[in-house]
């Protein structure tokens, strides 16, 4: 564990290094993150104008959603964004050089770069929150300083879970970032409350693309929706069982990956 760690850092600070050159699209790339997500806020703010409330669910409810929508992406946004380059990598032979290192091939591909930009994502949730939750005069008990961190890690653990299980496809047809984009986008549906969505969508984003955990359940709960128990432990649950399924997918693409050649 200590020698990937420090195998990791040193990964960071030759990235870090990377972006310093270039201190300009370092910080264009953050603020259009930002800018993409204030835009979404503002066309939620629009709707409101004519509205009071969706299916029973106020302004600042769905803040809160889109606040608790942010931060898991942004976690797995920025590490292991480089998943995404799978496909990329199998389609021009770049693959193999990750098999020849002495360090599990996934962390490797991981490991070697995070993306900074994931920043954007975090700097705005974080903000909505510290916002937001006066608004609603939400209360914290004390193992609220345990339940919502597990909360937004299993959120980001499910997003990486989906994201390399659509990764593992390439193994077989190559060039899987459609499906990839495909997978990834239907959470942009959890920005929403659950409840609005018809049943049978709504056991989808449940149990079989379980995006609701990344930010409707998280949010009910902090709306007093659910038990602290209960949530954490679905939630805990269902990300273990998301990354079990995608890792072993995952072992079994590597073996019968093919080279593709250069």
């Amino acid at each position: 564990m200590k020698r990937h760690l420090t195998i990791y850092k040193y990964f960071v600070s030759q990235h870090l290094k990377r972006l310093i050159e270039y201190r300009v699209d370092f910080l264009i790339g953050i603020l259009s993150f930002v800018f993409i997500q204030i835009s979404g806020l503002l066309f939620l703010y629009l709707i409101f104008q004519h509205i009071t409330a969706i299916n029973g669910w106020t302004f600042e409810e769905l803040i809160l959603i889109y606040a608790m929508f942010q931060i898991p992406r942004g976690i797995d946004h920025l590490l292991t964004d480089n998943i995404w380059l799978i496909p990329r990598y199998i389609i021009i032979g770049e693959f193999d050089k990750y098999l020849l290192k002495p360090l599990n091939v996934l962390y490797s591909i991981i490991s070697e770069r995070f993306q900074i930009e994931a920043f954007g994502e975090l700097i705005v949730g974080i903000g909505l929150l510290i916002y937001i939750i006066p608004q609603l005069s939400i209360d914290f008990a004390l193992y609220d300083l345990i339940v919502i961190p597990l909360l937004l890690i299993s959120g980001a653990v499910i997003y990486t879970s989906i994201k390399l299980l659509t990764a593992t496809l390439a193994f077989w047809i190559k060039n899987s970032n459609s499906i990839m984009v495909i997978f990834y986008d239907i959470a942009d549906f959890t920005k929403q409350p659950l409840s609005i969505y018809p049943k049978a969508f709504q056991f989808v984003l449940r149990n079989v693309i379980p995006f609701a955990f990344t930010s409707y359940f998280p949010s009910a709960y902090l709306l007093g929706l659910y038990d602290p128990l209960t949530i954490t432990i679905q939630a805990v649950v269902v990300a273990s069982i998301s990354m079990f399924i995608a890792y072993r997918f995952w072992k079994y693409g590597l073996k019968t990956y093919e080279s593709a050649g250069n």
